[in-house]
């Protein structure tokens, strides 16, 4: 039976990163994947117009690549999140949730080391309560290569997942996706680099006896 998957991101590549592999999977396997970025780029916090309108071409780029359902934007000021009373990105994520009834949301990790992560953490749990939006059904969270390895709270167990997807079919397209982010990618030993994204790959792979995987942290689960 095919299912509503919403993919929250961020900011446009943390999908790729995360989950590139996993939402092409979904897709394939015929299931309804949206694609919701919760931050933008704009001359208001100092980025130039052609940045923002090349950020536009490459949004609509990947999610042609995709194949996306959908393409939903809460357009809060990037980089910001912490500044911006926590309901209102509650509202905004939760506008998406409802409009499209997901029943699975991929989220990020909370203790990465963007704070934009940790913000976009705790308002998607808060519309994955069961008596508000009792169409979720399952939430996992990703890891962002650059991000959640470099997160340092003392008090922080570490990303320790408990789900892997095999991605082998899938992650060559994955890496060439991500390679119409422009400026994200770098050479080897920058984190963003298709060196390192392939041995994360191999490396959750090598954990769930496949060639490549992703690998999740599964925060709720109704069977």
């Amino acid at each position: 039976m095919a299912r509503t998957i919403l993919c929250i991101a961020p900011h446009p590549d943390d999908e790729t990163l995360g989950c590139g592999g996993t939402l092409l999977r979904h897709i394939a396997e015929g299931d309804a994947v949206h694609w919701l970025i919760v931050t933008e780029i704009s001359e208001a916090i100092g980025f130039a117009a052609e940045r923002v309108a090349s950020r536009a071409a490459e949004i609509e780029a990947v999610a042609k690549a995709y194949g996306f359902a959908g393409v939903h934007q809460c357009a809060l000021p990037s980089m910001r999140l912490e500044t911006l009373p926590l309901l209102d990105v509650i509202g905004a994520v939760g506008r998406a949730v409802s409009a499209i009834e997901a029943s699975v949301l991929y989220v990020p990790y909370r203790n990465d080391a963007h704070s934009d992560h940790a913000v976009v953490y705790d308002a998607a749990v808060a519309c994955a309560k069961t008596f508000r939006y009792p169409y979720v059904r399952s939430v996992y969270a990703y890891e962002t290569v650059s991000e959640t390895e470099f997160g340092m709270k003392p008090e922080d167990p570490g990303f320790r997942p408990n789900l892997f997807v095999d991605i082998e079919a899938h992650l060559d397209q994955k890496i060439s996706i991500m390679e119409m982010f422009e400026g994200e990618m770098g050479a080897f030993p920058f984190p963003r680099s298709e060196t390192c994204m392939r041995a994360l790959a191999q490396l959750r792979g090598s954990q769930s006896s496949r060639m490549a995987a992703e690998a999740f942290m599964i925060i709720k689960e109704i069977r």
